[in-house]
């Protein structure tokens, strides 16, 4: 396999471009994103970056702490009825938006009924939601029609699409469209005149937020901000990025590339450390919609050909303290990983068998558009491998590369592969974080509910059946026996393809204290010095 060519790190650093305004104020922390921002909705979407903004600029009803239990956050209290089928929940009393206006029921309500159109979870609530309703202005009731003990957790997960509390005018905008309101509910104010996509998003601290009394916990907790400004400066180039945060000129990197690390550690003043210890789970989605993939043996004829250890070391490097193999449907090292069927993955590794039962399933040369991000290295160089395995195994790739930012656009669409960069796609490269993946609940890429359903649009009345009887398990053993039969039908129905357990560090300068770790990049508790 052909990794992408690279400059060695120290000539590269050094050749990197100064960023104009090197010594900025002590109170603006500097922070390079994994990739551009361009859609900001974090219910419309789940991409990664969107959701790390959302989680500055709005709050949520509840919040996980690092024991990954849901506490409330926006919510005062939380009481459940007797029978489990009522959730009463009451709002402080400070809750304000980014406009000075208070935090009123009613805004909750709207954000939940938006937020449970596109969610994985949320789309549980909307089945099994009796009424939702507003007694008072401070006083949210959600009635369901049989008991769910996980709403709260469903509330207030850290992952896309994330429940982000929005105005009512601004919650109702049709779920399927993207808002042009970013007036917010959290700790952060974000600054859309200030806006380049491709270059800045800028941020300031709310100082009409008033935070919760206890230590900060992860998501839930007292985020207390101590800093009047968050610029997140936009580096699709690892020289410019490695140069920057030598040169003082940026705070923290949080994607920096691997054979950028050993540069960067001999640096004093800089730290390299993990800080999304859950990780994250690399995987190849299939476009069911569209030959070849929508048959079910084409999709499963290429896992002969998947070597998980090629496509992390495209990725990441040789340092196997940055990834995990074998990687099954669910998280490695969590409870309900399992090693059921996954010789389908740990076998030794055969293009030949891969190309005859491409073959065997009908395959006759089509062409496989491919689509690649140009400004997102980790996303490339998996996308990179993806067509070098399926080259190997006999099949006509189209490997099309653009932008993070187009990328996410052009596979919302459900039209056709086309020619030269237009129409749909067949195959994208992503990555679901670690805690997201844990579970069957909140485990998107295994959803087979077909058009409602995340990007790639896969239809399995099997996997929705298991994973409703998930949500009924009786125990923890029973809950896992159905992990173990989700994962064997994953294997025989290919809606997607694990690539292994990415862990890359980030770096930032020594000067950053009380970084909270656990998950994404936060903002709150963080200070310098």
């Amino acid at each position: 396999m052909h990794r992408r060519s690279l400059l060695q790190g120290a000539a590269l650093a050094l050749a990197a471009p100064r960023l104009a305004g090197a010594q900025s104020s002590a109170r603006t922390l500097r922070f390079a994103p994994q990739g551009n921002l361009a859609n900001i909705d974090p219910i419309w979407t789940t991409n990664t970056t969107a959701r790390n903004h959302g989680l500055m600029v709005y709050d949520t009803l509840f919040g996980l702490g690092q024991d990954h239990q849901p506490k409330p956050q926006m919510a005062a209290a939380h009481e459940v009825s007797a029978d489990g089928l009522t959730h009463g929940i009451t709002l402080r009393p400070e809750l304000h938006f980014h406009d000075g206006e208070r935090v009123l029921a009613r805004d909750c309500i709207a954000s939940i009924g938006r937020w449970s159109r596109r969610d994985v979870l949320g789309q549980r609530l909307g089945l099994l939601l009796q009424e939702m309703r507003a007694p008072a202005d401070d006083r949210i009731e959600i009635v369901l029609k049989k008991p769910w003990p996980g709403l709260a957790w469903a509330l207030g997960k850290p992952s896309a699409n994330l429940c982000a509390i929005m105005p009512e005018r601004v919650a109702r905008t049709d779920p399927f469209t993207q808002i042009t309101d970013y007036t917010g509910s959290g700790p952060f104010r974000f600054r859309a005149s200030q806006w380049v996509p491709g270059s800045l998003a800028a941020y300031e601290r709310f100082t009409g937020y008033v935070p919760r009394d206890e230590p900060a916990d992860f998501l839930a907790g007292g985020k207390q901000v101590h800093f009047d400004r968050v610029e997140w400066r936009i580096m699709p180039d690892p020289a410019t990025a490695a140069a920057a945060l030598q040169n003082n000129e940026l705070d923290w990197w949080e994607t920096p590339l691997a054979d950028l690390l050993p540069l960067l550690r001999r640096n004093r003043d800089i730290a390299v450390e993990v800080v999304n210890t859950a990780g994250a789970l690399a995987m190849l989605r299939f476009n069911h919609l569209h030959p070849p993939f929508d048959n079910p043996a084409i999709r499963r004829a290429i896992l002969p050909a998947i070597e998980q250890r090629d496509f992390m070391q495209a990725a990441l490097g040789e340092d196997a303290a940055l990834w995990q193999v074998p990687a099954g449907v669910f998280t490695p090292g969590t409870p309900l990983a399992t090693d059921a069927g996954l010789e389908v993955l740990t076998d030794p590794r055969d293009p030949e068998a891969a190309k005859h039962a491409l073959a065997e399933a009908g395959y006759r040369g089509q062409r496989v558009v491919i689509l690649s991000p140009s400004d997102f290295p980790t996303l490339g160089a998996l996308s990179e491998a993806a067509a070098d395995t399926l080259r190997r195994c006999g099949m006509t790739v189209d490997l099309q590369t653009m932008d993070w930012a187009t990328l996410v656009q052009r596979r919302a669409s459900r039209e056709p592969p086309g020619e030269g960069g237009t129409g749909g796609w067949n195959i994208f490269c992503t990555s679901w974080e670690g805690l997201d993946v844990s579970v069957p609940g909140s485990h998107q890429p295994i959803r087979g509910n077909g058009q409602e359903g995340w990007i790639g649009w896969a239809t399995s009345p099997k996997r929705e059946a298991l994973r409703e009887a998930w949500f009924d398990a009786a125990d923890p053993a029973a809950g896992k026996r159905i992990a173990e039969e989700i994962q064997r039908l994953v294997w025989e129905e290919a809606p997607f393809i694990p690539l292994g357990l990415l862990r890359p560090p980030q770096a930032y300068r020594r000067s950053l204290t009380n970084i909270i770790t656990g998950g994404p990049p936060l903002f709150w508790n963080l200070r310098r010095g």
